[in-house]
């Protein structure tokens, strides 16, 4: 278990960020790559995150972060009624987060800074509600909706047909918040609307993102880990020298 946040790494190399474990969080660390001497090959361990079975490489230094833990963490039960109940709240931790000062963060899920799947994994995790941990993974695991049948607090996705790489939170009002990149006019968690009847929007990112409409779900149940890696674990780097 996390005693503190901690960054989790694409590669063994440790040089870009995948994810972050918030303190409490519980890490299953997987089996080591060792050399023909039985040493480690690289300055990191192959983790996943238990509560979304996200893998990742976590730097030697952060192990003593690390406390044992005698078993998983229960997974919470919420029935649809019950998100749907906590959707104001979620809402305002969005809200609070983007009264911070703040900036898009890939991989960034503790705060201040976010991705867009961190900041939406952050905020219904801070209700109870576990999440996967990417925009495409998110968009499997939720019931799908109509766009024309959004309602506060559904999810909605962009990117290309073959995958969503995006996703925001529906607040009405053809309003969504979210946390978006320099590449789409924005650094950090802003608030933008969706289109009406095909017209184009006058603000320059809210008609960027009405291009790229990918599809919408809404959380009817806590993700439930499979114990296994929701995604391969990348080792294609050399080995410590």
């Amino acid at each position: 278990q996390c005693q503190n946040g901690l960054n989790i790494y694409d590669s063994p190399q440790l040089k870009d960020l995948a994810t972050q474990a918030a303190a409490n969080r519980q890490l299953r660390i997987l089996p080591l790559p060792l050399d023909s001497q039985g040493q480690l090959q690289y300055p990191a361990i192959p983790v996943c995150i238990y509560e979304d079975d996200y893998p990742g490489w976590l730097a030697l230094d952060d192990i003593e972060q690390l406390q044992p833990v005698d078993a998983p963490k229960p997974v919470p039960t919420w029935t649809a009624k019950d998100i749907r109940d906590r959707i104001p709240k979620i809402i305002a931790y969005m809200k609070n987060a983007m009264a911070q000062p703040n900036e898009y963060l890939w991989g960034g899920v503790i705060g201040p800074n976010y991705d867009c799947s961190g900041l939406m994994q952050a905020a219904f995790r801070s209700e109870g509600i576990w999440l996967p941990r990417d925009a495409y993974q998110q968009e499997a695991f939720l019931q799908a909706v109509p766009l024309e049948a959004l309602e506060i607090g559904d999810f909605i996705f962009f990117g290309p047909k073959e995958r969503a790489n995006h996703v925001a939170l529906y607040l009405g009002g053809s309003r969504y918040i979210h946390s978006s990149g320099k590449t789409m006019g924005r650094n950090g968690i802003g608030i933008d609307r969706l289109p009406k009847d095909g017209k184009i929007l006058a603000d320059s990112i809210s008609q960027a993102y009405a291009q790229i409409i990918h599809g919408a779900g809404r959380a009817i149940a806590s993700y439930h880990p499979t114990g296994t890696p929701i995604k391969p674990l990348d080792a294609n780097v050399s080995p410590m020298s």
